[in-house]
């Protein structure tokens, strides 16, 4: 089946979890609300168009390949904001105006936030009914992106081009391996003395129930266990999203 495989490396990302009070977590490897935001901010499509970023929800099946889990990084993090009765009785579009009172009516907010270093990781992509888009027109918006792409947050933009292509493989997995063959003989057309990075193999896949039950006919690999992840939109201007199952299968210790 026709795949879409990318790439997604940076020195720093974060991928949002379930937050409580101060403290901001951060998965360790791709949301697939964070998938198809990069999707959304390639094509050019806005948080508050419902209609478009719903078609990207439904329209296409993901599935994640992790080379490298990166390490964890927390950072102390302050912020100024304005009281909320002070945000009722003037304009707010963006954080200048937010910002436009007198130091004395802003308030210090502290919170402790999670990135992961040096994280590296593959996304397949595979059409379903009513794709707004097909595999080549995506490949072509993440070459040429409207928005500028990041990995989680704006302070993680992507370090190394996403490199998009359109495969046809059997399973998920075999489109991985074909993926990163590829990757690896452009770095070696390109780089002389290359040496194949130790990170370069899928050490374990995540995927979602709407590509079936069959894993080893579809993904090509048997799953080690499920979990429950909160990431899949309901809608982005209330940033409201619900429960979704996750399977995932371990492919080497890493």
């Amino acid at each position: 089946m026709e795949t879409l495989v990318f790439q997604l490396q940076a020195p720093l990302s974060s991928w949002g979890d379930v937050a409580v009070g101060e403290y901001r977590p951060s998965a360790e490897y791709p949301s697939q609300s964070a998938i198809q935001g990069l999707l959304g901010a390639a094509l050019g499509i806005v948080r508050d168009d419902d209609a478009a970023q719903t078609s990207l929800r439904t329209g296409y099946r993901l599935a994640v390949g992790v080379l490298s889990q990166g390490r964890l990084l927390r950072d102390y993090h302050t912020a100024q904001v304005p009281g909320r009765s002070d945000l009722k009785k003037r304009p707010h579009s963006t954080r200048r105006d937010e910002l436009s009172l007198p130091k004395t009516d802003l308030n210090t907010i502290l919170s402790s936030r999670d990135y992961r270093q040096d994280a590296a990781a593959l996304v397949a992509v595979q059409t379903v009914a009513n794709a707004p888009y097909s595999l080549t027109q995506l490949a072509e918006a993440l070459k040429k992106p409207k928005f500028v792409l990041y990995l989680g947050r704006k302070s993680c933009p992507v370090a190394a081009p996403v490199y998009p292509r359109v495969l046809s493989a059997l399973t998920i997995n075999a489109a991985f391996t074909e993926y990163l063959q590829q990757l690896a003989d452009l770095w070696r057309q390109q780089l002389p003395k290359y040496i194949e990075p130790n990170h370069l193999a899928v050490q374990k896949i995540a995927w979602s129930d709407d590509f079936g039950t069959d894993d080893l006919s579809v993904i090509g690999v048997q799953r080690n266990f499920s979990i429950t992840r909160k990431d899949q939109v309901i809608t982005r201007q209330g940033w409201q999203f619900a429960d979704r199952n996750e399977h995932i299968a371990l492919l080497m210790k890493g």
